[in-house]
């Protein structure tokens, strides 16, 4: 991904200078928290599965949640089915549109930063929701929420724009967490514990 160039020039010059000043004990530890900064933000393409009403993963990781929600919370007033997905910084980290609609709202929230696999980092971190409505007007919510070292949120859409299902629209920097809020009549077609993988991975149907 293209927000990872300036970490990776600034590794590799830093790694060339060391080398030549012939202080191998800080080239060879930076080199390989380059090579890492380089596996971090790679940006694989996929082959996107394309079925009816499907909803995908945007996020590659794993499944940690899967709540009805009869009130809605926080964040999402409404009842519905919310899946929460946990990114490790071993995970590619690009965010994927679910399902193909028009995006009616972005609302960024400042916050803490607890690691992303704790509840209360749904509730209390940093976090970016979008909104979007499908072309049968359903309400779909989706909201990249900030880890204990991610400090920094990217998103690449903005409200009014028309995307794809499976399309990039964003990415969160070293280990965060992914939220998908869906209607409460959707079928889910994972369970909590599921490797997914971001454009792939059906986690439900709409109905």
């Amino acid at each position: 991904a293209r927000e990872g160039i300036p970490f990776i020039l600034i590794g590799i010059g830093l790694t060339c200078v060391f080398l030549i000043l012939d202080l191998l004990v800080l080239a060879i530890p930076l080199a390989v928290l380059t090579s890492f900064i380089i596996f971090f933000f790679r940006d694989p393409e996929r082959n996107l599965v394309n079925s009816e009403k499907a909803v995908l993963t945007p996020a590659d990781g794993k499944i940690i949640a899967i709540e009805r929600l009869t009130n809605g919370d926080n964040r999402f007033p409404d009842t519905a089915v919310k899946l929460s997905i946990f990114m490790s910084v071993f995970n590619a980290h690009i965010n994927r549109i679910p399902v193909g609609g028009r995006i009616s709202q972005l609302t960024y929230h400042p916050g803490k930063f607890f690691s992303a696999n704790l509840d209360k980092a749904s509730l209390h971190n940093e976090n970016n929701m979008v909104l979007l409505e499908t072309d049968n007007r359903e309400k779909i919510v989706f909201v990249q929420v900030a880890g204990l070292i991610a400090r920094r949120i990217v998103c690449w859409v903005k409200a009014g724009d028309y995307v794809k299902t499976g399309q990039r629209f964003g990415l969160i920097r070293f280990g965060s967490r992914l939220e998908v809020y869906l209607p409460p009549d959707s079928t889910i077609t994972v369970r909590k514990g599921e490797k997914v993988k971001a454009g792939q991975t059906i986690i439900g149907y709409l109905r």
